[in-house]
């Protein structure tokens, strides 16, 4: 299996990562490929959305601190933090909305993943660290930025400096996350997030949706009866009724 599962279907794009032996933590190689996927998405009209997601029991743990990448370049090198700046920065300048569905850990710079989409949605056993200082290491993948933003300066720095783990509650409570549902319920409170904010059409499309509707409407005896008690300053006396 790869490691970034990607399916499509009704004008959204779920990719999913696919490391669980691992907790998802991300390869340059994975980097690389969540890069493409971004520029592919924002390019391609047929889609309208990407939901990001780790397969069960972990969101993703971060950069994956034991990869060597076979004759790739060295972790912590120029090269290696251009591609994940690359991915990082992608993401950031999609057009489409992108929602991540976070269930279990997400951490250092799957942390700054899940966070640098549109809207993150949580499941009750979800925990967040930036727990890059517990590693020697400062933040990464844009959490510099995205961070105070979400939380104010004074709990980005709180979080930033000692790396500690927040739970799905706490996560809601200081506006890492926008909601928090069970485990089982996750998938379904994003595709309610999609819908609600009709990520499947463009705005011209849903303006043709409504206008079909609106005329369709129009032709009923009861929007008809509607209008003329309107102009008549009466009560409508609908059918059946």
């Amino acid at each position: 299996m790869p490691d970034l599962i990607v399916e499509r279907a009704d004008g959204v794009v779920r990719a999913t990562l696919n490391r669980p032996d691992r907790k998802n933590a991300i390869t340059l190689e994975l980097f690389d490929a969540l890069r493409s996927l971004c520029d592919e998405v924002d390019a391609n009209d047929a889609d309208r959305a990407l939901v990001l997601k780790g397969v069960p029991g972990a969101f993703s743990s971060g950069a994956d601190l034991g990869d060597r990448g076979g004759d790739g370049p060295a972790p912590g090198s120029p090269e290696a933090l251009e591609r994940i700046h690359a991915a990082a920065l992608a993401l950031h300048r999609m057009t489409k909305p992108s929602v991540a569905a976070v269930d279990g850990l997400a951490a250092g710079a799957g942390m700054s993943l899940a966070l640098g989409c549109d809207i993150v949605i949580a499941s009750t056993r979800a925990r967040f660290s930036a727990i890059f200082v517990r590693r020697g290491l400062s933040i990464d993948f844009g959490l510099s930025w995205l961070l105070p933003r979400i939380v104010g300066a004074a709990k980005a720095k709180e979080l930033s400096l000692l790396g500690d783990f927040v739970d799905a509650n706490e996560a809601l409570r200081i506006g890492l996350v926008s909601r928090v549902v069970n485990p089982d319920e996750l998938d379904h409170a994003v595709e309610f997030v999609l819908l609600q904010a009709s990520f499947a059409r463009t705005f011209e499309e849903a303006i043709a949706a409504e206008c079909e509707a609106q005329a369709a409407n129009l032709q009923t005896d009861d929007a008809r009866e509607a209008i003329a008690a309107f102009l008549e300053k009466r009560d409508a006396e609908f059918k059946g009724r």
